[in-house]
């Protein structure tokens, strides 16, 4: 048995263990963006619960910091980078553009996959254009699917994604982000995001939240985290909310965020030099 099956399994025989069958209000947290920065990276593994990580693949600190976050209990998401609209410039050293041909496609996704030790899936960093062409993402979900287990998550930059509608017809299990909890890193903007990703938990179930490792998110996670349980809403890790897919939900905040967060740069320099791991 994989690993996928047996997380759903694990997630399925915990929703028949409550009351009802209903289960309390859970979220996942996603940390995007993380191989640049070791001093962030570390502090954003050192969260509490469980919260999930996406690495960058051939960023400086890439390796470190995913064996960092497995080592630590914690998911790791291999963030893969896509193409994004023009005005949006990726310049990853390894990336899925527009430009390749399915066998190039494969190619760059088994390299990144390489690159990030321990991922059990694959969310997309900025995306905005490529996840609008179903002919590429069939692609990707090929190469996804040729490597047993793993899943997709929709970081849903633009509303025109295609990336749900392909992972189902080529069988690959996907999520997809409803709500960015920094579209812009500032305090009071997360704390806004915050409270309505709380909200939506209670309406509906389930929240997929992206965030990344800017000192204002870190600050207010350290201490909001903490507090979620005896709200009666639940961390999880990304895998556990595969049996519960937000699109099948219908309802959604992901629209008002869509491309906002992409356009946010990634932060690739630290403030002074920090020792290996």
């Amino acid at each position: 048995m994989n690993r996928l099956k047996a997380c759903l399994i694990t997630a399925a025989l915990l929703l028949v263990a409550l009351p009802g069958g209903a289960a309390e209000p859970r979220i996942s947290i996603i940390i995007d963006d993380l191989g640049y920065q070791l001093a962030a990276g570390r502090r954003a593994i050192a969260l509490p619960g469980a919260v999930t990580f996406a690495v960058l693949p051939g960023a400086p600190r890439a390796v470190a910091l995913a064996a960092l976050a497995h080592e630590n209990g914690k998911e790791v998401l291999l963030h893969l980078p896509l193409q994004a609209n023009a005005d949006k410039k990726l310049d990853e050293p390894i990336r899925i553009d527009l430009d390749m041909g399915r066998q190039q496609v494969a190619a760059t996704f088994n390299a990144a996959m390489n690159a990030v030790p321990h991922a059990i899936g694959v969310n997309g960093h900025q995306g905005s254009l490529l996840t609008r062409h179903p002919g590429h993402m069939r692609w990707l979900m090929e190469a996804i699917r040729a490597r047993d287990g793993l899943f997709f998550v929709d970081s849903y930059t633009t509303a025109r994604s295609v990336a749900m509608q392909v992972a189902a017809e080529t069988g690959v299990a996907a999520l997809r982000r409803d709500i960015f909890l920094d579209p812009d890193p500032d305090p009071a903007t997360v704390a806004r995001q915050f409270e309505r990703m709380k909200r939506l938990a209670i309406k509906r179930g389930t929240v997929v939240a992206i965030a990344h490792p800017y000192s204002a998110t870190l600050a207010f996670l350290e201490k909001a985290l903490p507090t979620l349980g005896a709200q009666g809403i639940r961390l999880v890790p990304i895998s556990e909310l595969l049996t519960t897919s937000s699109a099948a939900a219908g309802v959604t905040v992901a629209d008002e965020a869509a491309g906002r967060s992409a356009a946010l740069p990634v932060i690739r320099t630290e403030p002074r030099r920090a020792s290996a791991l």
